[in-house]
């Protein structure tokens, strides 16, 4: 059907609801019984003339929370662009619907833990960056759609799609399980998509920028990091630039993640050493059969704390001995030090050689394709965001200047940079995608935005990176917990029993998460006042200050000491997954 006429109508009575199928003259419909749960496929002729009527822009899927079964659909969109004669959409907003209509079968605790899982769920839909297309595949790249068989191209969306980046997967599994129904599934995926018409030389072109995050191994910056024994690598993202002119297109893709290692501590055994290893074995082997060679930029400090995972990550890259995996450690922080921001010029210049032998992927107005990328950048640093989109938009840009040349847009001896117009779409636009991935994984905007949209490192920048920096320690320690398990109910990782026993939510604080914070702010607060209130004489006011600031002192050690008692940390996932 056309995108941009593309709505479904949802059709609710007591005993069912009803989805009408959005293909023009389809007589279609997926009916969802809300006592049995049982979804059948029907004809219009069966929706009951009493049903309330809604229109809905898709289904997300269902979910079984405390209360039963819910229902997710989006009930608002907004179009990001057309890619290849294809409508993209925004998801903006959403429902989730209760198959039961009343909670009342549940006793008070029941209730209160499902109102949570409501709030989990909602806190995933609220995060901004859910995207997806009804008639084209979003979670391949241009290269993998135009190296696909026949039969591909006769699957549905569900079956077709890059399973790493189809987000409501979990969420999905109901309806994947009946072909007849793959018609309603619509894989949607999280992340950033821009889409701009851009002129140079008079010639307008497409240029499309597209992140694809994995919903493996996915989560918030400090419960989620290295590997798993699967071969999940954490915050995982594939970006792909795209450029369409005139019938001729061509895409750069690179990939991020976060190191692929943790440290061992000291009271891991080796055996959670061989694990990890074999997990990383893992994961490069899919990545070299997905994307061919792959050169690590391992941007992480080589000193202080990020300096043991650089030297591990070194050492289990050259354990796998294996030539199509090519390793480059750079100090960005210790490179770039004092604003020396040019000298990221070092490392594209390193890789020049490489990015030539990579390619890109490009097929010609007649269809003809001409070029394939036979590798990819990977990019690590320890968030996978800020360092990481810096190095990403240098490399897309030598990119994006042969391939432009290549087709025609710019002039032999033309420079991107030169194309003040364009260069401002394109630097806001990395900037844009940095601020978009960071929300989704750090919770607040990225770091070095000011260059990625200027070019330079400015004071203002580094006072904005302090104040993201505030934010981000803030919300790592008391907000992280809940967004992680959040992400892992989404997601399937954790999944509400049917039986009626307690969930782990039921987790008593201990008293001193809830007596100290008072005494430390109340000791605070008396010592400010009294510092404000003078005393009779200088020694009072000096016996005050010190008894309250001791107090605050004091109680601020013993929750410092009690660290992890206070820090909010996921509830749902069992602890030595977070190790």
């Amino acid at each position: 059907t056309a995108g941009d006429t593309w709505e479904q109508v949802k059709h609710t009575t007591p005993e069912k609801f009803y989805i009408e199928a959005c293909d023009e003259g389809a007589d279609a419909v997926l009916a969802i019984d809300r006592v049995s749960n049982e979804m059948t496929l029907t004809g219009k002729k069966d929706v009951p003339p009493s049903a309330v009527t809604k229109p809905i822009c898709g289904v997300m899927g269902t979910i079984r929370l405390v209360a039963g079964m819910y229902l997710v659909v989006i009930t608002r969109k907004r179009n990001v662009g057309s890619l290849l004669g294809h409508a993209v959409w925004k998801a903006v907003d959403f429902d989730v619907i209760s198959y039961k209509k009343t909670v009342l079968h549940l006793s008070e605790i029941q209730s209160q833990e499902n109102k949570t899982f409501l709030s989990m769920l909602n806190n995933v839909l609220s995060t901004d960056g859910f995207y997806f297309c009804t008639d084209f595949d979003l979670t391949h790249t241009l290269q993998r759609l135009a190296n696909t068989s026949p039969d591909f191209q006769e699957m549905s969306l569900l079956e077709r799609a890059d399973q790493r980046f189809v987000w409501n997967g979990n969420l999905l599994r109901e309806l994947a399980g009946q072909p007849e129904l793959h018609r309603f599934a619509l894989p949607v995926v999280h992340g950033f998509i821009v889409m701009k018409p851009c002129r140079i030389n008079g010639k307008i072109f497409e240029w499309i920028l597209i992140s694809r995050r994995s919903c493996f191994r996915a989560g918030v910056r400090y419960y989620v990091r290295g590997i798993d024994s699967e071969g999940h690598a954490a915050n995982f993202v594939e970006t792909e630039q795209i450029v369409l002119y005139e019938g001729a297109k061509a895409s750069f893709v690179q990939v991020s993640a976060q190191p692929e290692v943790q440290t061992q501590t000291h009271h891991q055994q080796n055996h959670d050493h061989a694990n990890h290893m074999d997990g990383f074995q893992r994961h490069f082997d899919s990545q070299l059969l997905i994307y061919g060679k792959q050169t690590i930029l391992n941007l992480v400090n080589q000193k202080g704390s990020e300096k043991p995972l650089e030297q591990a990550f070194a050492k289990m890259v050259s354990g796998m001995n294996n030539g199509m995996l090519n390793y480059i450690a750079f100090d960005f922080h210790k490179e770039c030090s004092h604003m020396r921001w040019e000298r990221l010029q070092i490392l594209v210049d390193a890789v020049t050689e490489t990015q030539d032998e990579y390619g890109y992927f490009m097929v010609t107005s007649e269809g003809k394709t001409v070029s394939q990328q036979k590798g990819v950048f990977r990019s690590n640093c320890m968030d996978c965001l800020d360092r990481t989109n810096v190095i990403q938009s240098l490399l897309a840009r030598r990119s994006l200047q042969t391939q432009l040349q290549r087709i025609g847009v710019l002039n032999v001896g033309q420079r991107i940079e030169e194309q003040a117009e364009f260069e401002k779409i394109y630097k806001n636009a990395w900037a844009d995608n940095a601020n978009a991935c960071a929300v989704q994984y750090a919770g607040t905007g990225a770091l070095k935005t000011d260059f990625t949209r200027t070019g330079k490192r400015t004071r203002w920048g580094l006072l904005m990176d302090g104040w993201n920096s505030m934010i981000r320690y803030y919300k790592n320690n008391f907000s992280d917990g809940f967004r992680q398990d959040s992400i892992d109910l989404f997601l399937g990782n954790f999944a509400v029993d049917e039986t009626e026993g307690p969930t782990p939510l039921r987790v008593q604080k201990d008293w001193k998460f809830l007596t100290l914070p008072i005494i430390m702010l109340v000791a605070f607060s008396m010592c400010i006042v009294c510092l404000l209130m003078a005393g009779d004489t200088l020694t009072e006011t000096l016996a005050y200050v010190m008894f309250w600031g001791a107090a605050s002192a004091i109680t601020a050690t013993i929750i410092l000491f009690n660290g992890q008692d206070f820090v909010d940390a996921p509830k749902l996932v069992h602890k030595e997954k977070l190790d």
